[in-house]
């Protein structure tokens, strides 16, 4: 026992010893140099391990970036667009502001006509906003969308001394276009032909539209640029054939459209609503022929629900309705049955007042994306039934229409033409009015509403829209001229309407309607002899039209030219005078104890609950008709 416990002593001051000398050598060894040389080693490590951590996912993150653009770019060329711009978002997952990437995604969406190439435009214009050529992206993509106000915003960007060049008057054109302001959209694009004179599709945009002028000189020209384009280059070779076509049909220029039309069907481009429009021109030069080449043209159409539905919608426009229901009960129901081809047919019957088959046409099924359009159809044949229950049934069915719209404006605006089409006027009105907030349905809707207020004599309500058509289209001068003309009528901003009328007349003082708006202006401030120089400066045949002829009569009579005024006063008595027309002429002439006055009709004056009245033809702000204007 004492033997073990010897050992244990002896071998803890062994150990003892041991851990003495251990740390006595440590300490010789560690010296303060010593000691300092590994506290910089170990920092050394940190640091490295720092930046290595940093920069080194830095490097791994540029790395990957720049492989997803390389592959994003790659897939764009190859024209997978869904997959390009998969790889585009990942970049930006790595760098939210990859203006590399944004311009991957805004040319992928752009190529598969998506709504949100607008937004991708955006973002790069928010990048680079002293960019035109991004600014002038972002608005032809906002033009192309409807978002007008953004393009708006987004030409206005573009700095002052940046604008005169072709491409930003080509997109200045386009919005002017998209607001209804064709003489805007002339000016624009004469410009850029004017920029850059050799550039084929500013000249054919420019001819397209000035081939509907008046303007004998501006219409010829067109024509021959069109030829010209038609002749010597095959990507514009399609559109020009087209516009030259329509024109001459128009005209009832048979003998060149003959040559067109058979260009046309032989044109590299050609489609199925070409065809259409060899159809107007067959129609006019041979109508006995016609209805044997219709019979060739409806088994082709046959081929496609798509085409059918263009040829029932051209039938129906032409008046052969009849002749749609007896082709469908031809063809088979797959053809027939569902949208777009059901909505054709549901028109024919509507054309032919067949209000019960209509009414069975419509009332089962299921349109999909356009059941709005059954249930609107289904809701007017019950409007024109004669059953005790019509107006509680067509209520009903029309405020299921609306809520099948979803709110969509393109869908809204379907029921809103129909609504008008039909003389529903409470309908009609309602529509248009909420349409005219929504930038891309603005010009149409106040176009629309200038129309029903002008034709109910509803002149506060005319006065609004044609304010709210100035704001948008402020360098339109017909618009300009009538807004100032109503105001002096009504008393409605005077001092406005003054500024207005002298506005519109220094921008077009050879159009009738400015001058003739100008020279009521000086009359109602008390200056009728200068009234009278403005109008002595237009020619007399261009004044007899009704409404200029009114005025002109007005301040004719106010200087005591009784002689002079007769012709106008029998002028303005020839045609139908809006109100505020009828009754200024029948003040002027009580004053001078009716010089040779007789009642003058006044349109709108027994306009039913119910009914739309008709469109009026002189003047209004609303657009014409315009050729197509791309190949």
């Amino acid at each position: 026992m004492e033997g073990k416990v010897v050992r244990v002593r002896r071998k803890r001051r062994v150990r003892s010893f041991r851990d003495t000398d251990s740390v006595s050598l440590f300490r010789h060894h560690l010296t303060p140099g010593r000691l300092g040389i590994y506290a910089a080693a170990v920092a050394l490590l940190v640091v490295v391990g720092v930046i290595f951590s940093t920069y080194g996912a830095r490097v791994y993150r540029s790395w990957r970036e720049n492989r997803l653009l390389k592959s994003a770019t790659e897939l764009l060329g190859r024209k997978e667009y869904a997959a390009s711009a998969t790889a585009a978002h990942q970049v930006l997952e790595l760098h939210p502001d990859s203006l590399p990437a944004y311009q991957v995604l805004a040319d992928a969406t752009e190529k598969e006509n998506l709504e949100e190439t607008v937004s991708w435009r955006a973002q790069i214009a928010r990048l680079l906003p002293s960019n035109v050529e991004s600014q002038l992206n972002l608005a032809s993509a906002a033009l192309r969308f409807g978002e007008l106000d953004l393009a708006r915003k987004a030409l206005k960007n573009i700095a002052p001394n940046q604008r005169d060049r072709a491409a930003y008057h080509v997109v200045a054109g386009w919005l002017a276009r998209a607001e209804g302001n064709l003489t805007e959209q002339e000016f624009q694009f004469a410009a850029a032909v004017g920029k850059d004179p050799g550039n084929d599709l500013y000249q054919f945009n420019l001819a397209a539209l000035q081939i509907s002028s008046p303007e004998a000189g501006k219409s010829g020209h067109a024509r021959d640029v069109l030829q010209r384009l038609a002749d010597r280059n095959v990507e514009f070779r399609t559109g020009a054939l087209r516009v030259l076509l329509k024109d001459a049909v128009e005209r009832n220029d048979l003998g060149p459209a003959q040559s067109y039309a058979q260009d046309l069907q032989m044109a590299p481009q050609v489609t199925f609503a070409d065809y259409l429009l060899c159809l107007d021109f067959y129609r006019k030069l041979d109508p006995k022929k016609f209805d044997a080449l219709l019979e060739k043209v409806k088994p082709v159409a046959a081929r496609d629900p798509g085409d059918v539905a263009l040829l029932m919608n051209w039938m129906n426009a032409n008046g052969l309705f009849a002749e749609v229901l007896k082709w469908m009960d031809k063809l088979p129901a797959a053809l027939t049955d569902k949208p777009p081809a059901a909505v054709a047919v549901a028109e024919s019957f509507a054309e032919a007042k067949n209000w019960s088959r209509l009414r069975r046409w419509t009332r089962n099924g299921l349109w999909e994306n356009a059941d709005h359009l059954r249930l609107a159809y289904q809701a007017f044949s019950a409007h024109q039934s004669r059953q005790s229950t019509a107006d509680a049934e067509f209520e009903s069915l029309w405020q299921a229409a609306e809520r099948a719209t979803n709110e969509q404006s393109d869908k809204e605006l379907d029921l809103a033409r129909l609504a008008m089409k039909w003389n529903l006027s409470i309908e009609a009105e309602q529509l248009w009015s909420s349409l005219s907030h929504i930038p891309a349905t603005r010009r149409e809707s106040l176009d629309a509403l200038y129309r029903f207020y002008r034709g109910n004599n509803d002149l506060k309500k005319l006065y609004d829209v044609l304010q709210r058509l100035h704001e948008s289209s402020p360098n339109e001068t017909a618009i300009t001229a009538n807004l100032a003309r109503l105001g002096l009528n009504i008393e409605q901003n005077t001092r406005q309407s003054q500024e207005l009328a002298k506005e519109a007349y220094d921008r077009t003082p050879a159009d009738p309607n400015c001058a003739v708006t100008y020279a009521f202006s000086l009359y109602a401030s008390g200056r009728t002899t200068e009234g009278i120089d403005v109008i002595k400066k237009i020619p007399a045949e261009q004044l007899h039209d009704p409404h200029a002829a009114a005025y002109v009569a007005v301040l004719l009579l106010d200087d005591n030219q009784s002689d002079a005024a007769r012709e106008f006063i029998d002028a303005a008595q020839r045609g139908p005078l809006y109100a505020e027309e009828k009754r200024l002429l029948e003040d002027q002439l009580a004053k001078l104890g009716g010089v040779g006055a007789s009642p003058t009709p006044s349109p709108g004056s027994s306009a039913r609950p119910k009914t739309a009245p008709p469109a009026k033809s002189s003047p209004t702000p609303a657009a014409t008709a315009a050729p197509s204007t791309s190949p």
